[in-house]
């Protein structure tokens, strides 16, 4: 049985999306109603709708990318129920690898019992819910605190240049540590990082700089919103066109392994 994509998963995820749509058609109504009773034009609503539904498609293609990335071990039904409500592509995967590793296997391993599947899925949505829980205590406090951070002068006005480089440095910083562990890590039941890995994240950065650059040299704002999607979507076809073309000994090697013996050893193949 395939309980990943079995009918009660399907269940599950269709009463998730609608539970989801009716709750925002509800709030969409509520605030439709709230603004014509403050007296903004009918037109003025609709056109703040539909570029709301516009802006939303960037996100939607980054979801789709996470699910399709997690699809092999997971199935399509279970990252489809979590990117429903509430997650992202670094979040989700990095509770499912932990959860997995916890368990000596992989997100490489197409084969889950149910005992790692239901392990992976309390991990990815349990941990999604502290934010939940512990914003409302603790969000009107940071934000008093990082107000303080970001004044200047008696005159109390803020320095968005000090918040823009915090807000910066906080990203770099998360960002570094993921690429660290992808670049230098090693799984005893799956892949481990190599040729592969670096390939595709100096792939995704040579993307994003390009279509940043563009977006900024010919004033595409629109266009803007998709840049991390179009480069997740840039870096996975140049994954599959090396893998295609360039020689296995090459695509396969990684930095460290395990050997057949379950030593960990430096260099070697997948």
């Amino acid at each position: 049985m395939d309980f990943k994509n079995s009918g009660v998963m399907y269940a599950l995820a269709a009463a998730v999306v609608i539970f989801v749509v009716v709750q925002s058609l509800f709030f969409m109504v509520k605030a439709w109603k709230r603004g014509l009773k403050l007296g903004i034009e009918s037109s003025t609503l609709r056109q703040t709708v539909i570029s709301s539904a516009l802006f939303s498609l960037a996100p939607a293609i980054s979801i789709l990318a996470t699910v399709l990335a997690l699809a092999s071990a997971l199935g399509y039904v279970l990252p489809w129920i979590r990117l429903s409500v509430i997650g992202n592509l670094a979040y989700e995967t990095v509770a499912a690898e932990a959860a997995l590793e916890a368990l000596s296997t992989s997100l490489s391993d197409t084969q889950l019992t149910a005992r790692e599947f239901s392990t992976v899925a309390w991990a990815m949505t349990v941990g999604s819910c502290f934010p939940l829980v512990l914003l409302p205590f603790l969000c009107k406090k940071i934000h008093k605190t990082m107000n303080r951070v970001l004044s200047s002068g008696k005159s109390g006005e803020k320095n968005s240049a000090l918040g823009d480089i915090l807000a910066a440095a906080a990203f770099i910083g998360i960002m570094a540590a993921f690429i660290s562990r992808s670049i230098m890590g090693v799984q005893k039941d799956g892949p481990s990082a190599g040729f592969m890995t670096v390939a595709v994240l100096l792939s995704a950065m040579v993307f994003t700089v390009a279509l940043d650059l563009l977006c900024k040299k010919k004033n595409l704002k629109k266009l803007e919103p998709f840049v991390l999607p179009i480069a997740m979507f840039g870096a996975m076809g140049i994954a599959v066109l090396l893998w295609q073309t360039v020689p296995s000994e090459i695509t396969g090697f990684v930095w460290r392994s395990y050997n057949e013996n379950g030593e960990l050893v430096w260099g070697g193949s997948r």
